[in-house]
C-alpha cells in the first residue's frame, strides 16, 4: 500500500474559489431560502448542474460556465455569510485545513449593483468570524479582479480590498478567461498600491493563456504567488524568474485535468519534476472542492498513488502552503518564510 499523508498534519488551502467550494446540498438550501428560480426542481439534476461530470465535455470554458449558478445563488449578504461559514468549517472537519484562503469577486455577488458591495464583503467577514469561533482555523479573503471587467471596476475591487484589509481581506487576484481588452501592464500601478497596504498578490496565469504570459506577469506585477502556473514549466525564463523571486505556485491538479490544461498524470509527473529540478516551490490546492468533487488530501493521495509526489514531497508542499499563506500568523511563521507582502505588513506593525 502507498503511504499517505498523516491526517494529523494541518493543511492550508491557498487556491479555493467560493463559487466552487459549497456543497450542492447547502447551495440548494440557500437558493430556496432566497426564492431563486432554479433550472430544475430535481435536486440530483441540480447537483449535476453545478459540479463536474464525465457526461459534460471537459474544457476551460465549460468549467467556468459552472460558476453561473453558484455565483447567482451566492449573490446576497445572507448567502455569502452562510457560504463562507460552511466552507471554512467544512474544510477543517473534512481535511484538517486550519488555514483557508477563500477567493471571490464581490462584484459578481451584488447582482449587477442591486446589492451594496460593502454589505456583501461584511457578510463574508461575518462568515469567517462564525467559523473561527467554532473551530481552530485562520481564514482570509482574496478579492478576484476579472480580465473581462473594465479597469475602473477592477480598481474599485482593489480599493475595497484595501479598505477591508483589517477585517480579514488578505490579498487580491486576477482571474477569468482571456480577454482582448486585458493588458497585464495596465495593472502594474494598481498591484503596487495593493502591496503598499500589505495585501498579498497572486495572479491566475500559466493555465489557459499563452505560455509567455507567466514571465510577463512576474516581471510587471511582481506577485507573491501564481495561481496554477503549470505552463511555466515549459518556459525556462519563467522558471528562472519564479525561482529567483521566491514565487510560490498554487497547483490544482484535478482542476487542470478537468479543463484539459494538463493532458494527464504523466504530463503532471513531468511538470512536477521540472519544478523540483528548477527549485520552484509549489503548493497543492483544490480550486473548488465541491464543484470538482475532491479535497486537498484526495489531491495529495492521487499524486502519491501515481508516484508523482512522495509523502516527504507532500509534507514539504503542506509546509510551503502554511508559510506562503497571506493570512497573518506572526507567532508560528518565521519572517524569512513569510510571503513578501505579509512580511512587509508584519514589519510595519512591529515598527
Amino acid at each position: 500500500m502507498v503511504r499517505t499523508l498523516s491526517r494529523k498534519i494541518p493543511l492550508a488551502e491557498l487556491h479555493c474559489h467560493l463559487g466552487g467550494a459549497v456543497t450542492p446540498a447547502i447551495m440548494w438550501s440557500i437558493a430556496h431560502a432566497q426564492g431563486i428560480k432554479l433550472p430544475t426542481r430535481d435536486y440530483w439534476e441540480f447537483r449535476d448542474t453545478i459540479t463536474v461530470s464525465e457526461k459534460r465535455n471537459r474544457s476551460f470554458d465549460g468549467y467556468l460556465q459552472l460558476f453561473h449558478w453558484t455565483e447567482l445563488i451566492q449573490s446576497s449578504p445572507i448567502a455569502v455569510e452562510r457560504a463562507v461559514y460552511e466552507v471554512v468549517g467544512g474544510a477543517y472537519r473534512k481535511n484538517n485545513v486550519t488555514t483557508t484562503e477563500l477567493r471571490f469577486n464581490p462584484m459578481k455577488r451584488n447582482r449587477g449593483g442591486e446589492q451594496d458591495l460593502d454589505h456583501i464583503i461584511a457578510a463574508a467577514t461575518r462568515g469567517m468570524d462564525r467559523a473561527s469561533l467554532e473551530y481552530p482555523v485562520k481564514p482570509g479573503l482574496i478579492f478576484c479582479l476579472d480580465r473581462a471587467f473594465p479597469f475602473e471596476l477592477n480598481e474599485i475591487i482593489v480599493e475595497k480590498a484595501i479598505a477591508w484589509r483589517d477585517r480579514g481581506v488578505v490579498g487580491i487576484d486576477i482571474a477569468g478567461p482571456e480577454s482582448a481588452t486585458f493588458r497585464v501592464a495596465d495593472y502594474r500601478r494598481l498591484f503596487r498600491r495593493a502591496r503598499q497596504f500589505g495585501l498579498g498578490l497572486t495572479v491566475h496565469t500559466g493555465e489557459a493563456g499563452p505560455i509567455d504570459e507567466v514571465a510577463r506577469v512576474v516581471e510587471l506585477l511582481e506577485p507573491d504567488r501564481i495561481g496554477h502556473g503549470v505552463k511555466a514549466a515549459y518556459d525556462p525564463r519563467a522558471m528562472a524568474m519564479i525561482r529567483e523571486r521566491g514565487i510560490v505556485l498554487e497547483i490544482c491538479p484535478s482542476s487542470n485535468l478537468n479543463t484539459r490544461v494538463v493532458s494527464g498524470w504523466d504530463e503532471f509527473r513531468w511538470i512536477f519534476d521540472t519544478f523540483r529540478r528548477n527549485e520552484v516551490r509549489f503548493t497543492i490546492n483544490t480550486d473548488g472542492p465541491e464543484m470538482l468533487k475532491t479535497y486537498i488530501r484526495d489531491e495529495m493521495a492521487s499524486l502519491g498513488r501515481y508516484g508523482i509526489l512522495s509523502v516527504e514531497d507532500q509534507e514539504q508542499a503542506a509546509a510551503t502552503s502554511l508559510a506562503a499563506s497571506f493570512v497573518p500568523n506572526v507567532s508560528d511563521v518565521p519572517a524569512a518564510r513569510m510571503a513578501p507582502a505579509t512580511r512587509v505588513a508584519v514589519e510595519r506593525e512591529e515598527a
